[in-house]
C-alpha cells in the first residue's frame, strides 16, 4: 500500500511539473505579441481620439475600458474559453479549423477552402507587420535615454531584425528555453510599473465599468471607430493563444492567461491610463514614462528581447502555417529543414524565410515609426478573427451537435464585435492598411492560381493516361524484359500508369520483377496513426499499389514509411530498390482555361517548387528522374 500511494504521489508530482513547465513554454512563446502590446497600443489609441487637442479624462477612461473588455470578449471569452476546445487533434490554428468544418460537414466545402485560405494568407500578412511594429516600438524607447539617438532607431531595428532572421537557420530549440522565464520576467515587470502608478490617479480603476467604453465609441463618431481599429493593437496575438494549441495544450495556455498575462496587461493598462490622468504630457510616451529615469535603459532592453521573442513566435507560426498549406495542396512544395532531432515542429523554410526579412525591412523603411506601422496593423488581424469566428460557427453547430439557433446565438456577437474591429480598421486603408491587404490578396491569388491550375493539370493528364490493370493485362501478353529489383514509381492517382513507368517501358523496353505504384495522401488531420500509415495490395506478381497517409502538420519521409510496408509482407530494401519521379515541364497554351497571367504565374510557382525527391526526404542516390514536356 505504501508503494503505491508513493507511486502515485511521484505520478501526480511528474504530471504537476509537466503542466507548469507547459505553461511556462507557453508565456514565452504564445503571449508574445500580446505581451508587447503595451509598448504602443494605449498611446496611439489615446493620440488618436484626442485628434490633436488635448487628452481628457473622457478619452483616457473611454480608451482603458474599450482595452479592457476587448481582451475580455475577443480573447478570453472566444479563444481562451471557446476555441481552444475546438482541436483538430490537438491542433488549432485557421487552417486545423478549416478541416475541422470539412469534416464537420462531411464533403469538401468551397466556402470553408476560401474562408481557410483567407485567414491563412492574412496570417501570413501579420507575419511581417508583428516583428517590424514589435522592434521598432522597443528600440524607439532610446529616444528617451538620448535624444541624440532619434536617427540610429531605424538603423537598429533593421540590425536587430536582420540578426533575428539570420539565426532561424541554426533552429530555436536553445533559444527557445530562455523564452518563457524572459517573459515571465517581462509579465512581472508590466506588473510592477502598473501597480506603482495607478495610485497616481485611483480614480482610472472607473474604466472597469462597459459605460465608457459605449459612451465613448457613440459620442464620437468617426474618430470614435478610428479609435476602436487602434484599440485593437491591445489585441492582436490573440488568435497566437489557438494557433499554438498543439504546442502546448488548452489547459496550460489558459492557466498562463489567467492566472499572469491577463492581469499583467490589465494592470499595466490601467497605470497607464492613471499616470497619463495625472500628467496629460506623458501620453508621447506612457509606457516608458512608467519606470524611473535610471531604469529607463534595463527597461528598454528588456522590452527589445521581449519584441525579438514575439516576433519569434510569429516567424515559426508562419514556417508552420506554410508547411500545413503545402501539406494541403494550397501550394507547391517549399524546401523545409528541420532544426531539431527531437522536436518535429521546429522547422526552417529558407525561401519563406528571406521573403518575410524582406517585406518587414521594406515596411520599417517605409513607415519608419511604430506610429506609422500601427496604421498597416490590425487590418490582417481582424480579418483572420472574422474568419476564425464564422468557422467556428460551422464546428460548433455541426461537429459539436448544437442547435444552429443556440450556436448563433453565441457565436454572432463575438462575430458582430470581430466585424466591428474589421470595419474600424478599414478605416485606416489609405494610411497604411492597404499593405497587409495587398499581401493577403497576394497570397490569395496565387493559392488560387495553384489550385485551379493543378485541377486543370490533372484532367489533361488524365486524358492521355492508361489505366493501369489494362498495362498490366498487356505486359502479361507480351512481357518485355525483366530485370531484377523493385521500381518504386510516385503518382497522385493508383489507378493510372505513372509517366514514369510508361516512358520506362517505352524508351529502355525493361520492367523490374516487383513494380510498387505510390500514392501520398494529405489526412485532413495533423498526425496520422503509424497503424494508418501504409495499406498495400497486390494487384499481380509483378505489381503492388501503396498509399502512404501522412497528416497535414507531418512532414512525408518517403522510405521510413516504406518500411512499415514490412510488416504486410513486402520486404523492402532501400539498396536494391529505385525511385522513378516525373518531371514535368510546362508550357502555356492559348486554351488552357485559365488568363495567360495566371497561366505564367501557375509555371513560375511549379518551377520554383521544391525538388520532389528532397520533399519527400528519398536518398538522391535512388532516384530515377523522367523528364516530360506538358502544356496547360
Amino acid at each position: 500500500m505504501t508503494v503505491s500511494a508513493t507511486s502515485t504521489e511521484a505520478h501526480e508530482g511528474q504530471v504537476t511539473s509537466g503542466f507548469w513547465a507547459l505553461t511556462l513554454g507557453s508565456i514565452g512563446v504564445v503571449f508574445g505579441d500580446i505581451g508587447t502590446s503595451p509598448l504602443y497600443a494605449f498611446r496611439e489609441a489615446v493620440t488618436h481620439a484626442a485628434a490633436g487637442g488635448p487628452v481628457s479624462r473622457e478619452i483616457v477612461l473611454g480608451v482603458l475600458s474599450l482595452i479592457l473588455w476587448s481582451l475580455f470578449i475577443v480573447v478570453t471569452v472566444k479563444y481562451v474559453l471557446l476555441l481552444l476546445r475546438a482541436d483538430n487533434h490537438g491542433e488549432g490554428g485557421t487552417l486545423s479549423l478549416m478541416a475541422l468544418g470539412q469534416r464537420a460537414m462531411g464533403r469538401r466545402s468551397w466556402v470553408l477552402m476560401a474562408l481557410g485560405v483567407v485567414g491563412a494568407s492574412m496570417f501570413i500578412g501579420d507575419s511581417m507587420i508583428t516583428p517590424a511594429i514589435s522592434v521598432l516600438s522597443a528600440v524607439e524607447g532610446l529616444k528617451l535615454v538620448a535624444p541624440a539617438l532619434d536617427h540610429y532607431v531605424v538603423p537598429l531595428t533593421i540590425f536587430i531584425l536582420v540578426l533575428l532572421f539570420s539565426v532561424q537557420s541554426s533552429g530555436t530549440a536553445r533559444v527557445a528555453s530562455a523564452f518563457g522565464p524572459v517573459m515571465v520576467v517581462w509579465f512581472a515587470t508590466l506588473t510592477t510599473l502598473g501597480l506603482i502608478h495607478i495610485s497616481d490617479d485611483p480614480t482610472v480603476l472607473q474604466a472597469i465599468n462597459p459605460y465608457y467604453a459605449i459612451q465613448f465609441v457613440l459620442s464620437h463618431g468617426m474618430i470614435g471607430l478610428v479609435t476602436l481599429g487602434l484599440v485593437f493593437l491591445a489585441v492582436t496575438g490573440g488568435e497566437a493563444l489557438y494557433a499554438d494549441l498543439g504546442h502546448f495544450g488548452r489547459k496550460p495556455i489558459q492557466a498562463g492567461w489567467f492566472y499572469l498575462v491577463m492581469p499583467a496587461l490589465l494592470i499595466n493598462y490601467f497605470g497607464q491610463g492613471a499616470l497619463v490622468l495625472a500628467n496629460p504630457a506623458a501620453i508621447v510616451s506612457p509606457f516608458y514614462r512608467l519606470a524611473p529615469e535610471i531604469l529607463l535603459l534595463p527597461l528598454v532592453m528588456l522590452a527589445t528581447a521581449a519584441t525579438v521573442i514575439a516576433s519569434q513566435a510569429v516567424i515559426t507560426g508562419a514556417y508552420s502555417l506554410v508547411r500545413q498549406a503545402v501539406q494541403l495542396g494550397l501550394l507547391p512544395r517549399f524546401e523545409v529543414r528541420y532544426t531539431s532531432e527531437t522536436h518535429a515542429g521546429q522547422i526552417y523554410l529558407p525561401r519563406v524565410n528571406r521573403l518575410l526579412l524582406l517585406g518587414v525591412i521594406l515596411l520599417v523603411l517605409l513607415f519608419r515609426t511604430s506610429s506609422g506601422l500601427a496604421s498597416a496593423y490590425g487590418i490582417a488581424v481582424s480579418t483572420t478573427m472574422v474568419v476564425d469566428g464564422i468557422m467556428g460557427f460551422v464546428v460548433i453547430w455541426k461537429l459539436w451537435n448544437w442547435r444552429a439557433a443556440t450556436a448563433a446565438a453565441l457565436i454572432l456577437p463575438l462575430v458582430v464585435v470581430d466585424m466591428a474591429f474589421f470595419t474600424a480598421n478599414l478605416l485606416k486603408l489609405l494610411e497604411g492598411a492597404w499593405v497587409p491587404l495587398l499581401f493577403g490578396v497576394a497570397m490569395a491569388v496565387m493559392i488560387w492560381t495553384w489550385r485551379r491550375g493543378a485541377a486543370i493539370l490533372i484532367a489533361k493528364t488524365r486524358r492521355i493516361e492508361v489505366p493501369l490493370i489494362d498495362l498490366i493485362k498487356s505486359l502479361e501478353k507480351r512481357p518485355p524484359h525483366i530485370v531484377k529489383g523493385t521500381a518504386v514509381f510516385l503518382t497522385s492517382d493508383p489507378n493510372f500508369v505513372p509517366t514514369a513507368l510508361l516512358h520506362n517501358l517505352k524508351h529502355n523496353k525493361v520492367l523490374h520483377e516487383h513494380n510498387v505504384i505510390v500514392t501520398i495522401e494529405t489526412a485532413q488531420t495533423p498526425r496520422v496513426d503509424p497503424a494508418e500509415r501504409v495499406k498495400m495490395e497486390t494487384i499481380s506478381e509483378k505489381f503492388a499499389t501503396v498509399r502512404l497517409r501522412f497528416g497535414f502538420m507531418e512532414s512525408p519521409n518517403v522510405p521510413k514509411a516504406l518500411v512499415i510496408a514490412r510488416k504486410l509482407g513486402w520486404q523492402f530494401d532501400i539498396m536494391a530498390t529505385s525511385f522513378f519521379v516525373s518531371r514535368r515541364s510546362l508550357k502555356p497554351s492559348a486554351q488552357s482555361g485559365m488568363p495567360q497571367w495566371q497561366d505564367h504565374l501557375f509555371i513560375a510557382m511549379s518551377r520554383s517548387a521544391n525538388d520532389a525527391t528532397d520533399y519527400f526526404q528519398i536518398p538522391t542516390g535512388r532516384v530515377v528522374e523522367v523528364g516530360t514536356q506538358v502544356t496547360i
